[in-house]
């Protein structure tokens, strides 16, 4: 360990002591007085960020959904959740389109006007330049769901992106044929209980056949009386939303690919279900999911990000098993032995060293955690405090994370998207909002003297920090111009689609990466781009964040290199293959039969 970063743990480790959470209670809620902020650990270098250059183009570029969440005044978990969003080119056109995921009216409340709006999946076709345009009503993608989350694969290798789409109660499956979907949801078998609350959901080839299986996280065992009976409440307020600590776990399901259309869920002969072990019921509380390969074994395992309870590593063993293996790994808890409210989650080399970092947004007064990998083989140690982003997270309510390169400097910074769940949160505890401002870290690496992650200033990205009650975050380049532009989503309200107006004049690559013996869409590769003494390494995953998915094609920063020494592809079935690249171009890499 070198003396600058031991510096910084001491700093680190002095600053959490006395620290304490305000948790929610049923029937009451503790007061406390606020605390202050915690300092940044010392020895921060001179750097300042990049400013971030975002515009808020939504209403221009057309977009015009506002989610619904049915809320009436019951406060039911579900209405705090928000819904997906999805970047995705539905219509093979080359150009990213935006898929919205609405929940809508409960079925026992008066819809206003006595209007009921049939599908809660919005579709805007990109038209290029920023310009979307809806397309929900030809597209097919019709569903009467109070919908969640949102997971877009070429499940059958037609070259043509599918939906699946969470919900509480049924899920549904659209497939893509050349640009029209229909429900497939009934002859796949990928529906699920009719009394299930689904939330995140990943494609992913975790037996490496060539066909993308789907994994599907549930959140608690629900219903409206489930839900009354619990009776949180605030003191000063009422009835309140309340934390899932007294709700019931769940298990999830892996459906594998048969190649032929049909799935079969596997998850209790995988080793997916994991049961509280003294009460022999189910433990997972799930919101997050990330499919990634933490030993470079060649296979997929997948990390769960539970709601109040111990986040999940499965290994996979490569024989069609997983072994649980969070609190070994050291990704279950936090530093001390505590589970936390975790809900978004993303994964990344953001080193550019071949470590794997795992971000994962928590609730207030929890920072996110940024667990990274050491030295052993799947070890890792939560480095939030010393990577400058565990105390200016402290505060916020953290849903949707992301790791992207908003400056094209070739290393991944991270951005969260914050909203509280309790719209009178501020009348029983003043340092809290509603309504919170995204945030967005830019990352120095070797750069700085102090922590890698610096928080850009909010007066210097006013258009994306302005507050809301953000949960789904998803990255694109919509305009054709390099840079990656992003869209949040909120809670009964508008999303907010910024365009990335950044003038750094780094250069970049876009990788377009087609699989033929593997999956169509190289779900799982992992890309090696060589620039000068560095190697940027991303993997092909649009599972990211919080319920929702962001594009397939992969953006590489350059900063100022203007040559690329070499790209490598390594494809999920275990084969290579090495790649020239056009600098400030897309650049598409077709796997070999």
């Amino acid at each position: 360990m070198t003396g600058r970063r031991a510096a910084i743990i001491a700093t680190a480790m002095t600053v959490l002591i006395g620290v304490g959470w305000v948790t929610w209670i049923p029937r009451g809620f503790r007061a406390r007085r606020p605390s202050a902020p915690l300092p940044m650990p010392a020895g921060t270098g001179p750097l300042a960020a990049p400013r971030a250059a975002f515009t808020d183009i939504t209403r221009q570029a057309g977009i015009r959904f506002e989610h619904e969440n049915g809320a009436t005044g019951d406060k039911l978990l579900p209405e705090t959740m928000g819904g997906g969003v999805a970047f995705f080119d539905y219509n093979n056109d080359g150009l990213p389109d935006l898929l919205f995921v609405d929940s809508k009216p409960w079925p026992w409340s008066s819809p206003a006007n006595g209007l009921v709006k049939r599908s809660r999946l919005v579709l805007y076709r990109n038209l290029g330049g920023g310009v979307f345009t809806d397309m929900s009503e030809s597209s097919g993608l019709v569903a009467d769901v109070y919908g969640m989350g949102v997971a877009v694969g070429d499940y059958d290798n037609d070259g043509w992106e599918d939906v699946f789409v969470t919900a509480v109660g049924s899920n549904r499956l659209f497939r893509n044929v050349h640009g029209k979907f229909v429900d497939v949801t009934a002859s796949t078998g990928v529906g699920g209980a009719a009394d299930q609350w689904s939330t995140c959901a990943t494609w992913l080839d975790y037996d490496r056949d060539g066909n993308l299986d789907l994994f599907v996280c549930h959140y608690v065992r629900w219903s409206k009386a489930i839900d009354l009976q619990q009776d949180f409440r605030l003191v000063g307020v009422g009835r309140a939303y309340g934390p899932p600590r007294n709700f019931e776990g769940t298990v999830p399901y892996l459906y594998r690919n048969d190649g032929h259309g049909h799935f079969r869920d596997v998850a209790a002969h995988a080793g997916l279900q994991v049961l509280n072990p003294n009460t022999h019921v189910p433990m997972a509380k799930s919101l997050g999911v990330a499919p990634v390969d933490l030993d470079n074994d060649g296979w997929l395992d997948l990390i769960v990000a539970n709601d109040t309870v111990q986040n999940f590593v499965f290994h996979n063993e490569g024989n069609g098993t997983f072994t649980e293996i969070g609190a070994r790994a050291g990704v279950a808890f936090d530093p001390y032995g505590n589970s936390r409210s975790a809900m978004g989650i993303d994964v990344a080399d953001f080193r550019n060293d071949g470590s794997v970092g795992i971000a994962i947004g928590n609730f207030a007064n929890e920072m996110t955690a940024l667990y990274v990998s050491q030295q052993s083989p799947l070890q890792f140690a939560d480095e939030a405090i010393v990577s400058g982003i565990g105390p200016a997270t402290r505060s916020a309510l953290t849903f949707g994370v992301l790791f992207l390169d908003y400056d094209l400097d070739g290393r991944l910074d991270l951005l969260t998207a914050n909203g509280h769940i309790e719209d009178e949160i501020n009348k029983v505890q003043s340092s809290q909002q509603y309504a919170q401002p995204p945030r967005l870290f830019w990352n120095a690496g070797e750069r700085s003297s102090g922590p890698p992650f610096i928080p850009v200033p909010v007066d210097s990205a006013s258009d994306f920090s302005r507050p809301m009650v953000a949960r789904g975050a998803a990255f694109a380049d919509i305009d054709g111009d390099g840079d990656l532009d992003v869209v949040l989503t909120a809670v009964r309200g508008a999303p907010r689609l910024l365009r990335n107006d950044q003038h750094s004049g780094h250069h970049w690559l876009r990788l377009i990466v087609k699989g033929s013996t593997s999956n169509r869409d190289a779900i799982g590769a992992t890309i090696e781009v060589h620039v000068g003494e560095k190697t940027v390494r991303r993997t092909v995953m649009p599972s990211r964040g919080y319920l929702s998915q962001s594009e397939l094609p992969i953006a590489i920063g350059l900063g100022d290199q203007t040559r690329v020494e070499k790209v490598l592809v390594h494809w999920p079935d275990g084969t290579l293959q090495v790649q020239a690249a056009a600098i400030d171009a897309v650049t598409t890499i077709v796997q070999p039969r």
